[in-house]
């Protein structure tokens, strides 16, 4: 899969929210509009189904929003990682990202 994102030097409210992540959580690529929530959904989903560390390719030029997309990524992961903790199943994503 590949995302292009632009960076318009400022914030767009709503599109990162809390019901955004919902959204995006355990939906297929293509099912919703583009967002980068949707790759990081086929990321985790692809580490929970394989059993193998997944890795999301971030690169720009400088200020191209390479950090920003990183975090949005990171909240989205960290936000599935609390869910599955929450209904009983071990999570070792936050761990994992640490490392």
């Amino acid at each position: 899969s590949h995302l292009s994102a632009d960076n318009l030097y400022k914030r767009i409210d709503g599109l990162y929210s809390d019901e955004i992540i919902k959204r995006y959580t355990n939906r297929h690529i293509g099912e919703l509009p583009p967002h980068i929530y949707a790759i990081a959904n086929e990321a985790y989903q692809a580490l929970w189904k394989n059993g193998e560390s997944q890795c999301v390719l971030i690169s720009g030029e400088s200020g191209a929003g390479k950090t920003e997309s990183t975090k949005f990524i990171l909240n989205f992961l960290s936000e599935m990682s609390k869910s599955r903790s929450e209904t009983g199943t071990q999570s070792h994503v936050n761990e994992a990202i640490l490392q």
